[in-house]
């Protein structure tokens, strides 16, 4: 199985959302839906802007951990570094 640790966005620049799943798709269209309430809701974070995989759970906790507690300044670079224009990446999952 594998864990993903993402990136959600409001707009370009605008608010991020980091979390960590098991189905990418299914927490993807939660957010985009506003099916769970809570910050991405509240926020408006619809757009999937970054994600990477792990076979670990362990390891994607660890990681949404680390990312949580970047600068925003990193964060951007990161998603930049793979999504320069923020593109909502969830059409190209499916």
């Amino acid at each position: 199985m594998n864990y993903f640790v993402y990136i959600m966005a409001s707009k370009r620049n605008g608010t991020l959302y980091v979390g960590v799943t098991n189905d990418l798709l299914r927490r993807v269209y939660e957010h985009k839906n506003g099916l769970v309430d809570g910050f991405s809701k509240t926020y408006d974070v619809h757009s999937l802007v970054w994600f990477e995989s792990t076979p670990s759970i362990e390891a994607a906790i660890i990681r949404e951990k680390q990312l949580k507690n970047w600068k925003r300044e990193w964060k951007i670079a990161l998603l930049e570094g793979i999504n320069p224009n923020w593109n909502d990446l969830y059409e190209g999952l499916l």
